[in-house]
């Protein structure tokens, strides 16, 4: 039987697949008993061999995708991924490598070495966002670390220190920062608390960055260990333009404006306000304008040039939150910056659920959200860059000690946030606060058109001021932006105005609109 079996396969599974071709009468049913045990077997295996299939094709898909990612990750991202900051195996190059030097735009050596110190020509000057090399890094001897301690020395002369047993000298970094910007950001600021950020609207560089108080990074190891003491408060080595967090005061008008002109577009144009007396009460909360002064009638322009609090809880009442929030949130309120430095995270805390009364006072910028310097910036050069949001960088170019450039940092962007309309109707309204409204005194006489947004926010129970400026010049092609925070502004008597006007001026001074 066995052997008949046998006798019978072969031939029969040739005409499996013309069964139904065959006379079945024909077929002994021994037979027929045979092909559909066969046909049985069949389906069987294709059912078991589909896995095994889809599998291989799956496998396949990842090993191709793996070998294209490192193909791309070794032409495309390696020196970025290794220039990361937290990649910590980077100090093993100092073994082998002199540290490069930092420098500004404008040719000033900020950082570089005294034998084996590191040495920073300028001090305090550029403490903050030049950094230092020691402990954990900080600023660009931090973000810029990898190419500090990367040589492009030529190969004979690679060689020779080798075979001497000697370090190459690493590459130099061109930061984006001007000696002139910096300098004059930090005789705005005087002996006040507080920070600048200044940058170019359409390409995110940093030209000045300055955080007060301040240090000498020369004499790091003192400061440090004052800064670590167990009982220390000092907040000195704080980045305050990048990591400190405040009450954004009426500077966040500009955003309150933004979401009526969103929720409201019918109606926004039209709005009036009588502003008459010293105090309004919104939501069961009492709100009055700053130095309770009483404005008359307003439209929105006029609310915003003259910071009319009263205007603006009122405007705050009709917004629906949780399309207020989602606008903030878009402009990275509650989420980390584009930015390779330590930056904290704008706050924004309402939504449909809070309790009403929060609104009056978080529509002009009081209350629990809070935003850095940088962040205040950057949503000030998205309004000057026609409503792309760029992201701010501090790393021009890299060159090698002899002045060789390797490479070359471009702008990149972040998102496009406002349409053309909404940017050139905000610009408009900024335009008055600075002829008409609350930052006109400051900027009488100026040689340039400017556009801003003044803020006092107050803080310790109403005891002190923060006093805020966001700004941008020259309206048809916006040239610089510039974010002032002055802490304790009415006891030290800095206003931000002031301050802001001396850089702007200082831009213009020295041509660099050229």
């Amino acid at each position: 039987m066995k052997k008949k079996e046998e006798t019978l396969k072969k031939p029969l599974r040739r005409r499996r697949k013309r069964k139904k071709e065959l006379d079945v009468n024909l077929l002994t049913p021994e037979q027929q008993a045979f092909l559909e045990k066969e046909e049985k077997i069949d389906k069987i295996n294709e059912r078991l061999n589909r896995p095994v299939i889809g599998i291989t094709y799956v496998s396949s898909c990842l090993i191709l995708g793996l070998i294209g990612y490192i193909i791309h990750f070794m032409i495309v991202d390696k020196d970025e991924v290794i220039a990361n900051a937290a990649n910590t195996r980077l100090d093993n190059y100092a073994a082998d490598v002199i540290r490069g030097d930092i420098v500004t735009s404008d040719g000033k050596t900020v950082a570089t070495n005294n034998g084996d110190v590191r040495y920073y020509p300028y001090d305090n000057l550029f403490a903050h966002v030049v950094g230092y090399s020691e402990y954990t890094k900080a600023g660009i001897e931090l973000v810029g670390n990898y190419y500090l301690l990367d040589s492009h020395a030529n190969v004979a002369e690679q060689a020779i220190h080798t075979l001497r047993d000697e370090k190459n000298t690493g590459d130099t970094i061109v930061s984006t920062l001007n000696y002139e910007l910096q300098k004059t950001a930090y005789s705005a600021l005087g002996s006040a608390d507080g920070a600048v950020v200044v940058m170019e609207p359409d390409t995110g560089k940093i030209l000045a960055m300055v955080s007060k108080p301040d240090f000498n990074p020369n004499e790091i190891d003192a400061v440090w260990k004052e800064a670590n003491s167990g009982n220390s408060s000092s907040s000195v080595l704080l980045n305050r333009a990048t990591q400190g967090l405040y009450p954004p005061g009426s500077t966040f008008k500009l955003l309150t404006t933004l979401s009526f002109m969103r929720q409201y577009p019918d109606k926004f144009a039209d709005y009036q306000y009588n502003c008459t007396s010293t105090e309004q009460i919104f939501n069961g909360v009492a709100v009055h304008c700053f130095g309770r002064k009483t404005h008359g009638q307003e439209d929105l322009s006029e609310a915003l040039a003259n910071s009319c609090n009263q205007a603006y809880a009122d405007i705050g009442t009709q917004l629906n939150v949780n399309k207020w929030r989602d606008m903030l949130e878009s402009f990275l309120f509650n989420k980390s910056l584009p930015y390779t430095d330590s930056s904290a995270t704008s706050r924004f805390v309402l939504d449909g659920k809070s309790d009403k009364g929060y609104i009056p006072q978080t529509a002009f910028g009081q209350g629990d959200t809070l935003i850095s310097p940088l962040h205040n910036a950057m949503i000030t050069a998205m309004i000057a860059n026609g409503g792309l949001m760029m992201k701010p960088y501090l790393i021009d170019s890299v060159e090698t000690y002899k002045g060789t450039r390797i490479r070359k940092i471009s702008p990149d962007s972040y998102d496009t946030l406002m349409t053309s309309d909404e940017v050139d109707i905000l610009t408009s309204y900024m335009r008055k606060v600075v002829t008409e409204g609350t930052a006109a005194s400051y900027f009488a006489g100026a040689s340039y058109e400017a556009a801003g947004k003044t803020g006092t926010a107050e803080y310790d129970n109403g005891n002190h001021d923060y006093s805020w400026f966001v700004g941008f010049s020259n309206l048809e092609q916006p040239d610089v932006v510039v974010s002032v925070i002055v802490e304790e502004s009415d006891v030290n008597g800095v206003k931000a105005s002031a301050a802001a006007r001396m850089i702007f001026d200082s831009y213009y001074d020295n041509d660099l609109d050229k």
